[in-house]
């Protein structure tokens, strides 16, 4: 057609694959009907999906996971000032189709949410392995229901959580046999925490590397 830009000549499957190679869709957002088909099925085919560095809000968030049916591992953190994520946009991140099969999420940073979305997005992440939900305000609660839903949970970060306890920790490390990493820098956890995590799990790795020595645990476990 006369006047037609030679991309919109592109059939619907190629466009899907160009915008794949995209890491941003931020400057799609307002595109053509025929170009928002094309980033649905971008989407849709992926793996992996990060909006780090993005200024994302819930609608946005929301929306863009809701069309990864595919997705595997999901980084929503919040690495620049105006990203507003609270508990409503995980509440309605945690109806889509991909939420099930995700294997690592990463809530780093998102100071907007609490245990109330955190709960009900963890909830239906049953093949979970991998959670970073450091920098948030999440308490023991959002680990009772880690606890709960994952049951192939390897690695966690808590970094600067400080309103979790060495109660929830104890229960998280006893409920979730695969655990193998644990980063709990910034947090007020007692001597005692410690040494009972490692009870429970002696070849827990306790981060970031030298918290043990430091806080005198190493020297009062036995020699293996």
């Amino acid at each position: 057609m006369e006047g037609e830009a030679e991309i919109d000549r592109l059939p619907i499957d190629l466009l899907a694959h160009i915008f794949g190679l995209i890491t941003s869709f931020t400057h799609l957002a307002h595109v053509c009907k025929k170009w928002k088909l094309g980033v649905k099925q971008s989407l849709a085919r992926r793996k992996n999906l990060s909006f780090a560095g993005w200024k994302m809000d819930d609608d946005s968030t929301a929306r863009l996971v809701g069309y990864a049916y595919s997705l595997k591992e999901l980084e929503i953190s919040r690495s620049r000032w105006g990203c507003q994520i609270t508990d409503n946009g995980l509440y309605r991140m945690s109806f889509a189709k991909c939420i099930s099969n995700l294997t690592s999420i990463s809530l780093w940073g998102l100071t907007g949410i609490t245990d109330k979305g955190v709960v009900q997005l963890i909830s239906r992440a049953s093949s979970l392995q991998h959670l970073n939900i450091g920098g948030t305000f999440i308490t023991d609660e959002s680990l009772y229901a880690i606890a709960n839903s994952c049951p192939q949970l390897k690695s966690i970060v808590l970094w600067s959580c400080r309103q979790v306890t060495g109660n929830g920790l104890l229960f998280l490390v006893n409920k979730c046999g695969r655990l193998e990493s644990i980063n709990v820098w910034g947090t007020r956890l007692p001597l005692d925490c410690f040494i009972g995590l490692l009870t429970i799990s002696p070849a827990l790795q306790i981060k970031p590397e030298g918290l043990l020595l430091n806080a005198g645990v190493a020297s009062m476990l036995p020699v293996a």
